[in-house]
């Protein structure tokens, strides 16, 4: 059977390029959701969540209502961060709150495209040859997760190469895509859209969404990485981002294929990743699916306990009733990469 690797990727990942983890994604959270005025002026909080919301209220009553019910709703979200799992946890276990899972949502948009401005993969596009800065992110997990998908791959050859690849990405950013669309380009000297189809060549799947198509994937309803939303662009990247319940939906079309995918996978790298409970029955594979009687397995387990290693181990193990070969690394994700290269290699 040929070669079908996966990986899980967590915000753990993406915290090597600065972005925020769940923790930080939290108090950022808050922080935007702590919106407060003093007669007519906003002394505090995000400015365009208000105006999202303004939108809202006028779509539902034909006219400028009352914001304040959804504000409550915001302000219960800032004081409840600090001792919820997370913000995605918070918004599922009020699923029946439409209100806070708007605010939620429209905090997690804003948040993330802040965060991918903040990175180190941004750049200003203020010149046709302006790229990602690649010595910058030099020593991260992309650059060698780049030489490993690319190793002994002569440019006609990666089109096989990729398809053999899945990304599951349990993160809102696009920060691989935006890091896979440039670098292919200034590597192998191919054009925009070559290095369009060979991205796409790859399968890849956001179980919770993300904060719109890049523009080079998709014109309409894009957004480009890092930019400013307006307040409606704000709204319409909401309807993007799913809760637990919406992500996990069995009859979604996405989930039935991440399934199957990894039935079929021969080897399964868990980069960043936190092994929640509601995300691992989400990649849970479908047992009618045949495949590999053998799974190679390598997950990164930075600062987890031995104790919760263990857990994490009998959690894969429960995925497959075949063989599941597992190895841990105590390194984050570039230091995975050194660890196992050897083991990775395609």
């Amino acid at each position: 059977m040929e070669r079908k690797t996966i990986f899980v990727i967590g915000a753990g990942a993406s915290k090597e390029a600065n972005l925020p983890t769940g923790d930080e994604l939290k108090s950022k959270i808050a922080q935007l959701l702590d919106i407060r005025f003093d007669w007519n002026n906003q002394i505090s909080g995000d400015s365009e969540i208000p105006n999202a919301l303004r939108i809202v209220v006028r779509n539902e009553n034909g006219q400028n209502g009352d914001i304040n019910p959804y504000l409550h709703e915001a302000w219960h979200i800032r004081d409840a961060m600090p001792h919820t799992i997370s913000i995605d946890n918070f918004i599922d276990q009020h699923r029946d709150n439409d209100k806070i899972a708007l605010c939620g949502k429209l905090a997690i948009v804003k948040s993330i495209l802040d965060a991918e401005k903040r990175s180190n993969l941004y750049f200003e596009n203020v010149r046709i040859d302006a790229t990602i800065d690649f010595e910058n992110i030099e020593k991260t997990w992309y650059t060698d997760f780049f030489k490993l998908i690319t190793e002994n791959c002569a440019k006609n050859e990666l089109n096989t190469r990729f398809q053999s690849i899945t990304l599951i990405i349990f993160n809102y950013d696009r920060c691989i895509e935006h890091y896979l669309f440039h670098t292919l380009q200034n590597h192998y000297r191919v054009s925009e859209a070559e290095a369009t189809e060979l991205v796409k060549c790859i399968q890849i799947y956001h179980p919770y969404g993300c904060v719109g198509f890049l523009p080079w994937w998709q014109r309409d309803g894009s957004m480009a990485f890092g930019q400013n939303p307006n307040s409606q662009q704000l709204l319409e990247l909401t309807q993007k981002i799913k809760t637990f319940t919406e992500g996990t939906d069995p009859k979604s079309s996405d989930i039935k294929e991440i399934k199957d995918h990894m039935a079929k996978a021969s080897h399964l790298i868990f980069l960043g990743f936190a092994f929640h409970k509601l995300n691992m029955q989400l990649i849970a594979p479908a047992a009618d699916v045949k495949g590999p009687n053998v799974i190679r397995c390598f997950a990164t387990t930075y600062q987890i306990s031995d104790s919760n290693k263990e857990a994490i181990s009998e959690q894969i193990s429960n995925l497959y009733s075949a063989e599941v070969g597992i190895r841990m690394s105590n390194e984050q994700c570039r230091g995975f990469f050194n660890e196992f290269w050897r083991s990775l290699a395609f």
